[in-house]
């Protein structure tokens, strides 16, 4: 039996990119559907997919009462998938910084692979449109979530990520404890210490075509905090 993929994309205030980015993976990615995890974004956002939805029945609109996280909206996401009986599972982001084209890759990778990983920092892989700060702090940053935790791979905060089934459901969801974007880094150690086959696909990743972007010193703050204390956890 073919396998069911769901790629789940959050948002929140994405109105200038997300029905580009459903029309795009519609496109590069028929085989899989796709769930729209809102936080009740004001501008628009969930009534975009709506509409869309509309005239595309393989694309899903879960909404939030209120902007809480990043890992809560891939929590909620992958939980509405497993309910539904999906086998594999694909994050991304909305505003094509990570690209349709490269889903299929993931997908394929599944086949042998418990999770498959997009990497910016393995050979074949690289950023666009990056300033020197942001390249500073995103190197240093899975240098230092690598280096700490003792996980063989290269790019720990990336979002573009697969998982099977089986993943997620090992790991237990309910236990995740990141909020932002230290869940990137918290999945990832969770599956390595499970014991799953992990590994790294090259990937470009394209600094965001428009709207803002949700990055802020105190992601980054949480993100280091948080490492030292997957450390100590007893997995």
């Amino acid at each position: 039996m073919p396998k069911r993929s769901l790629v789940i994309v959050p948002t929140f205030n994405e109105i200038e990119n997300i029905t580009q980015i459903l029309k795009a993976l519609d496109e590069k990615a028929p085989d899989s559907d796709v769930l729209v995890v809102d936080d009740n974004s004001p501008d628009g956002t969930a009534a975009a997919v709506k509409t869309f939805t509309e005239t595309h029945p393989k694309t899903h609109l879960l909404s939030r009462e209120k902007k809480n996280g990043l890992a809560g909206a891939y929590i909620a996401g992958f939980k509405w998938g497993l309910e539904r009986d999906y086998d594999y599972f694909i994050q991304m982001d909305a505003d094509f910084s990570h690209s349709p084209s490269d889903v299929p890759r993931l997908l394929k990778a599944l086949e042998t692979h418990d999770q498959a990983m997009g990497s910016r920092y393995i050979k074949g892989g690289s950023t666009s449109g990056w300033t020197l700060p942001r390249i500073f702090i995103s190197r240093g940053g899975n240098i230092y979530a690598r280096t700490v935790l003792g996980i063989p791979f290269n790019d720990l905060t990336g979002g573009f990520n697969a998982h099977r089934r089986k993943v997620l459901e090992t790991i237990d969801l309910n236990n995740i404890t990141s909020k932002g974007y230290a869940f990137q880094v918290e999945i990832k150690y969770r599956t390595f210490k499970k014991g799953f086959k992990q590994t790294e696909l090259p990937i470009l990743f394209e600094n965001r075509r428009l709207g803002v972007s949700k990055m802020s010193q105190d992601i980054v703050k949480e993100a280091a905090l948080k490492v030292l204390q997957l450390r100590n956890l007893d997995i």
